[in-house]
């Protein structure tokens, strides 16, 4: 579903991405992982096309997207959820959500209101409530409720559970499962490896930009010196 092949990308004069190279299946889970710093986020701007100076090539479901405008990415069927969120705090929660709504697609899971408050039954009692006097894991919640609104093929979820309860980061998990199982290629952005472990099928760990390891989370899992040198497990 998704290529990435040698992705570089700068700020400003400044390089952050070294020949960045990583796959997603459909119906996989890959875990992008690394410190702060790393150039996750960087990695994910770069795919949809946020970052006006990078190099390299992405291919979405065979497609070549690398010089492709955000809105033509997203248009496609690429969903991105941002780690700040994002949503809109004046809106209500049902008007964010209908923000994000797109025209179902012959080959993605359709996703509709109430298909998704099964998903987040929070959002379900809280419709007409601002999105800004929500909590944090309520707008988490809401942020990836509003890109599945746009019945994506794939998403980007940058550090979905940096910052949210406990509690809210096991429905997280439970919510990436069930997503995996309807079909969804997900692009997991991490810090926590034990939230990576119980969702992901494969990572792929960065340490200042470059590449350090590529494989399956079994064995990243018994690499404990990559774990403390790139994780700071």
């Amino acid at each position: 579903m998704l290529d990435v092949q040698q992705l570089c990308a700068w700020y400003g004069k400044a390089q952050i991405l070294f020949d960045v190279s990583l796959r997603v299946g459909t119906g996989q889970c890959v875990a992008l992982m690394g410190r702060n710093g790393a150039g996750k986020s960087t990695t994910m701007k770069s795919i949809m096309g946020l970052l006006p100076r990078r190099s390299g090539r992405v291919d979405f479901d065979g497609r070549d997207i690398s010089h492709l405008a955000p809105h033509r990415i997203s248009r496609l069927g690429l969903g991105w959820v941002p780690e700040d969120r994002r949503i809109f705090t004046d809106l209500s929660v049902r008007e964010n959500l209908e923000v994000g709504r797109q025209a179902p697609r012959a080959d993605a899971p359709p996703w509709t209101p109430e298909k998704l408050f099964a998903l987040f039954p929070n959002l379900a009692t809280m419709l007409e409530r601002p999105g800004g006097r929500t909590s944090g894991g309520e707008q988490q919640m809401l942020t990836i409720a509003r890109t599945l609104m746009g019945n994506p093929r794939l998403i980007l979820l940058d550090e979905p559970s940096e910052g949210v309860a406990p509690l809210i980061v096991e429905q997280l998990a439970q919510m990436i499962v069930e997503l995996k199982q309807q079909g969804l290629a997900i692009l997991l952005s991490e810090q926590n490896i034990h939230f990576a472990r119980l969702v992901s099928d494969s990572a792929v760990v960065l340490e200042k930009g470059q590449v350090q390891f590529s494989g399956t989370m079994q064995q990243l899992m018994a690499d404990e010196a990559l774990q403390r040198a790139c994780l700071g497990v």
